[in-house]
């Protein structure tokens, strides 16, 4: 049986300054138009900040489910990251100021692991842990290729 890998990560370099980059990687409502999985994001309350709290929706073909969030790291141009309270991991982008740009790492930990309920899911539904893996770090370097150009165009 494959394990949960505790760490997935991508990094790409956007040629956008820090703070242009963060509007996009904190914009959670607009993630629909980069991520192949989220369909929908809902903040509760008033804008992004440490604490927030999100309702996301998310697909894979004919399947489509629910996740709940909430902001565990917000400083400002250089780390943003939110927990899923229903599988335990860790999604984050990290910003780091470079000649020309910018150098975003996104990553998804789960440091503690993953709940029962969630393993069991994706080894009915979703192939399994390898596959589902490989999925969602496609699914990272998309995102992140969106995101660059949605920044360099901005730029």
């Amino acid at each position: 049986m494959t394990e949960v890998l505790e760490l997935l990560e991508e990094t790409i370099e956007i040629d956008a300054d820090p703070a242009a980059v963060w509007a996009l990687v904190t914009d959670l409502p607009r993630m629909a138009t980069w991520s192949p999985q989220v369909v929908k994001t809902i903040v509760r309350g008033d804008g992004i900040s440490l604490g927030t709290r999100t309702v996301n929706i998310n697909r894979r073909g004919l399947l489509v489910w629910p996740t709940r969030s909430k902001v565990i790291r917000f400083e400002p141009e250089r780390e943003f990251a939110f927990r899923i309270k229903d599988n335990r991991s860790v999604w984050s982008f990290t910003l780091e100021p470079i000649a020309g740009g910018t150098r975003v790492v996104q990553r998804r930990q789960v440091p503690d692991g993953t709940t029962k309920i969630s393993d069991s899911l994706i080894k009915a539904v979703m192939g399994g842990q390898k596959s589902f893996q490989l999925e969602l770090r496609g699914g990272m370097r998309q995102t992140l290729k969106r995101i660059k150009a949605d920044a360099e165009r901005s730029a």
